[in-house]
C-alpha cells in the first residue's frame, strides 16, 4: 500500500500533485532545490489554452486542463490567480494567415470554441488597440482561453497540501534515489537527509531528465530558454491574451504587461562567465511593438526581464504517469504546465494511489521513448 509519497519539484505540477495526493489521504513530502515557483513556473507566460495543442489527445488534455482551472477557481473563495479573459490572435503575411486558418479549422472540427472577427468586432473587445495594427478581418477570438498567475496558484495548492499534513522541504536538492529490486526505496537530499518512499513523483521540470537518470531511466528532453519582459504599470485596461504578429502580451498581476515573442527567445546571450541575459535591442524591440499596438502605453518601461528554462520532453508531448519498469516511480513533466497541471496532476496522483487512469494517460506514457522490442 502506498503511504509515503515524495514529490520532487514545487512548481505548478509538484504543487498540483501534492495537493491531490494529500486530499486523498497520502502522507506527502514535496521537496525542491529552491523555493516554490522559483523555477520555470515563476517565469512563464502561463497562457491557458488548447488551441495550440496537437494531436487530438494533447488538445483534449488541454481542454480538460482549462475546465479544471475553471472548477478550482469557482470552488475557492476569493481566488485571484485564474483569468478567463479570452485570446485574440491574427497573422501577417499569406503563409502565416494560411497557418492560422488551418489551426482554427482544426480546433473547430474538435468542437472547440473559436470565432472569426472583423477589425471593428476586435476593437469592441480591446478598444485601446491601434486600429492600424489590426487586419480588416481574420482575427480569431478564443473566448475560453486566458492566463493564470502561477505564484498564486502554487501558493494555494501547496497551502492546501500542507493543511492536510504534507511537508514542504525547500532549498534542498535531490542528489540521488535508492533503487533496489525494481523499486524506489528512498530519496537522498543534499542536506544529508534521507526520505523513505513508497512512491516518487518526478515533477522536476527542466531537471526531470536528471531525476529520471537517478532512477536508471533515460528521459529525452529538448529544453529551451524563454524570455519574458515585464513592464511598469500601465493605465490601459488590457483584458485578453493578445497574439499579434510582432508581440504577444497579457496583463500582469502587478498592473503592468507581460510581453513575449518567439523571436526574443533567440536573443539569449551567455557570457564567458556563464551569466545569462537577453540582448537589449531585442528587449527594446518587443517593448516598442507593444507601444505600437497599444499607443496609450507609451510611458511604459521595462521593469524586469526573466529568463527561464522551459521543460520540453523529446517529442513535445507531456510525460505523465507510472514507469512500467519502475512501477512506483511516476512522471508529471511537460511544456504548458500552466494549462495542464491541475488536471494532469490529479490524474497522476490518482494513479499513484492505485486508481485506474489508464485511458486518460495512455498517450503520455514514458514508454513511448523506449525502443520497440523485436
Amino acid at each position: 500500500m502506498v503511504e509515503n509519497v515524495v514529490v520532487i519539484g514545487a512548481g505548478v505540477y509538484g504543487a498540483a500533485v501534492s495537493a491531490s495526493l494529500a486530499r486523498r489521504g497520502a502522507r506527502v513530502i514535496v521537496v525542491d532545490a529552491g523555493v516554490p515557483a522559483g523555477g520555470t513556473s515563476g517565469s512563464t507566460f502561463s497562457w491557458t489554452n488548447a488551441s495550440s495543442k496537437q494531436p487530438r489527445s494533447y488538445h483534449d488534455l488541454g481542454v480538460a486542463g482549462m475546465a479544471a482551472h475553471q472548477k478550482l477557481a469557482a470552488e475557492v473563495p476569493h481566488s485571484d490567480w485564474y483569468h478567463e479573459g479570452g485570446n485574440l490572435q491574427w497573422a501577417a503575411g499569406d503563409e502565416e494567415r494560411e497557418k492560422l486558418r488551418r489551426k482554427v479549422a482544426g480546433v473547430l472540427s474538435y468542437g472547440y470554441e473559436a470565432h472569426w472577427l472583423s477589425r471593428a468586432e476586435a476593437l469592441d473587445l480591446e478598444p485601446d488597440i491601434d486600429p492600424a495594427e489590426l487586419p480588416a478581418d481574420e482575427i480569431v477570438h478564443f473566448p475560453r482561453e486566458g492566463w493564470v498567475e502561477p505564484a498564486g496558484l502554487i501558493g494555494h495548492l501547496l497551502s492546501s497540501a500542507v493543511s492536510q499534513g504534507a511537508e514542504l522541504v525547500t532549498n534542498d536538492a535531490v542528489i540521488g534515489l535508492e533503487v533496489t529490486a525494481g523499486t524506489v526505496r528512498g530519496v537522498r537530499l543534499a542536506s544529508g537527509r534521507r526520505l523513505c518512499a513508497d512512491a516518487v513523483v518526478n515533477c522536476a521540470g527542466p531537471q526531470a531528465s536528471m531525476i529520471a537518470r537517478f532512477a536508471g531511466l533515460d528521459l529525452p528532453m529538448r529544453n529551451t530558454r524563454g524570455v519574458l519582459v515585464y513592464t511598469s504599470p500601465v493605465t490601459v485596461p488590457v483584458s485578453h491574451v493578445i497574439h499579434a504578429p510582432r508581440v504577444h502580451l497579457r496583463p500582469d498581476g502587478a498592473g503592468g504587461l507581460l510581453l513575449h515573442t518567439p523571436a526574443i527567445d533567440g536573443a539569449v546571450r551567455v557570457s564567458e562567465s556563464g551569466e545569462i541575459s537577453a540582448d537589449r535591442s531585442a528587449v527594446e524591440d518587443i517593448l516598442e511593438a507593444s507601444r505600437a499596438l497599444y499607443p496609450k502605453t507609451r510611458a511604459a518601461a521595462v521593469e524586469s526581464v526573466r529568463i527561464a528554462e522551459r521543460p520540453i520532453p523529446g517529442d513535445g508531448l507531456p510525460v505523465l504517469g507510472r514507469a512500467v519498469e519502475l512501477p512506483n516511480f511516476y512522471f508529471a513533466v511537460s511544456h504548458s504546465g500552466a494549462t495542464l497541471s491541475v488536471h494532469a496532476g490529479d490524474l497522476v496522483a490518482a494513479e499513484v494511489l492505485g486508481e485506474d487512469r489508464g485511458d486518460a494517460l495512455a498517450a503520455f506514457r514514458f514508454e513511448r521513448f523506449r525502443p520497440a522490442s523485436r
